[in-house]
């Protein structure tokens, strides 16, 4: 009784509902009401970190959508001008009979650039080798068109994502789009083929990998550009150089493609292309230093330049990343040659530092969106949709407007005539040719620069009129080759086609 009404009422000294003999439960706490964010700076502190450490879902599809898209609109592109005869440049040729040479397991000769002659003496680009299973299937100009656009358009997967990732979907796909759309792309699309489109995609898987941490991707990266052409071993040191800037830690990885990069860069240049040169030397040092000869960069050129490189791209954002030193190396031997072509924004030269300034922006755009300054957080947050404006409005008057007009899809007249003039030039034939015939005769013909057949008198001769008569050709070819006779074969499109019948 006593014992009921001591367990049910509690024990003197005790609280209600504490049991003799138990160890008291520790008292819940009560929900306090929620503290009141903090004021003023502490408050936009607070939300900052934690819109900077907030996750972001990467969107899975949208990056290879985007490369999808710009594989299109590239093939395209290339296709038209391919069916036009619209060949820009001898690169063309050139790349088509050191790829030829390799789907055939022979040395990289290149008649074009005179006769005999080993294209790892000019430039020093084995990652060509890549291409010859393909171009074996295929031997076609066409086919290394193709290959190229793909490769453009493999580099905006890596830029979509990261973009995507820091932040968010669609700022991402607003940057992945301005990058595939880059008036330096752009260019190069238009030129033809070019073994920097191997630079693009290996560049931006490698600038992606520093951006999260993954210095041993962006190693392997970054290792291969070494391969692509002479002077981007220095840019495979720069990445290195970079991720040590960024670890602040002396990694072994980072510290072993500094000296990887610069050891290949010194051997390529001297021992390496000497060996394949005939003079034994590296032909484009007269283009620079002192000896060189030629004028220098005028400084508003090069301000120019570097203007369009990072102002319509970024909005000078990138300015704010380390990952802009990657581009130094690029700009910095186009600045100091002494050949025009390397100063501007024409041709395919500022392809490759596309990957590095879009990277550069999608690395500075997070700190400054939560930047203390209102108006660089305001800038910040609409520069991704104004990257993407000024992307399409510099398409208006770049080649990928031609793909919304009805004339891009027309052949024009006589261009199926000459192509098919071009294409009865027998296998293994020997042919003079500049510059519009050359995409339908490397495939199946030895192929030489006007004017440079080495003292050999041709069989065909395909030549382009501009403003002479087929009288004045036959006369122009008669000068060159004055012990062969030459007769006219067909002509269309401005092309003409002559053909040796005698050997005086």
């Amino acid at each position: 009784m006593d014992t009921a009404a001591t367990t049910a009422g509690g024990t003197p000294g005790t609280s209600p509902g504490t049991r003799r003999g138990t160890v008291p439960r520790p008292r819940t706490a009560t929900p306090a009401a929620a503290s009141p964010p903090p004021a003023g700076p502490l408050r936009r502190t607070a939300r900052r970190l934690r819109d900077r450490t907030a996750p972001l879902r990467v969107p899975r599809l949208d990056p290879y959508w985007t490369a999808a898209f710009f594989f299109l609109a590239f093939t395209l592109l290339a296709l038209a001008r391919f069916r036009s005869l619209s060949t820009s440049s001898w690169d063309l040729g050139i790349f088509e009979q050191a790829i030829r040479s390799y789907a055939h397991f022979q040395a990289p000769i290149v008649d074009l650039k005179g006769p005999g002659t080993n294209i790892l003496g000019d430039h020093f680009s084995p990652v060509l080798i890549l291409l010859a299973p393909l171009y074996r299937l295929f031997p076609s100009s066409l086919t290394l068109l193709i290959a190229q656009a793909a490769l453009f358009a493999l580099s905006t997967i890596p830029i979509t994502r990261a973009a995507a990732r820091a932040l968010g979907r669609l700022p991402g796909l607003a940057i992945g789009v301005a990058y595939g759309a880059s008036w330096g792309i752009q260019k190069a699309v238009d030129f033809d083929f070019h073994e920097i489109a191997f630079a693009l995609p290996l560049l931006a898987f490698a600038l992606e990998a520093v951006l999260r941490g993954r210095w041993t991707a962006a190693v392997c990266w970054a290792a291969p550009l070494v391969l692509v052409k002479e002077d981007l071993g220095v840019t495979a040191a720069t990445i290195g150089a970079l991720a040590l800037l960024r670890t602040r830690r002396a990694s072994p990885l980072p510290i072993a493609l500094v000296a990887f990069g610069l050891t290949a860069t010194a051997l390529t240049l001297g021992v390496i292309i000497p060996a394949f040169n005939g003079s034994g030397s590296y032909d484009y040092w007269t283009k620079f230093g002192a000896d060189g000869g030629g004028a220098t960069v005028p400084l508003d050129t090069a301000l120019r330049t570097t203007l369009w490189v990072l102002l319509p791209t970024t909005g000078l954002l990138a300015l704010r990343s380390s990952l802009l030193l990657v581009a130094l190396p690029t700009l910095g031997w186009r600045f100091l040659s002494h050949e025009p072509h390397y100063w501007g924004t024409d041709w395919h030269y500022n392809a490759v530092l596309m990957p590095v300034v879009f990277l550069a922006l999608v690395d500075a755009l997070p700190r400054a969106r939560v930047s203390s300054r209102p108006w660089l957080r305001s800038y910040a947050h609409h520069l991704p949709a104004a990257a993407l404006a000024a992307a399409l409005a510099l398409t208006t008057t770049l080649p990928l407007s031609r793909l919304t007009e009805a004339a891009t899809y027309r052949t024009p007249p006589g261009v199926t005539a000459a192509a098919e003039l071009l294409e009865r030039i027998p296998d293994g034939a020997t042919v003079e040719s500049d510059i519009r015939p050359l995409s339908r005769l490397t495939d199946h013909s030895r192929v030489f620069w006007t004017g440079d057949t080495g003292g050999l008198a041709p069989d065909y001769i395909a030549t382009q009129l501009r403003d002479r008569t087929p009288r004045q050709a036959l006369a122009d070819a008669a000068a060159r080759h004055p012990k062969s006779t030459y007769v006219i074969l067909g002509g269309g499109a401005d092309i003409l086609v002559l053909k040796r019948t005698s050997a005086r």
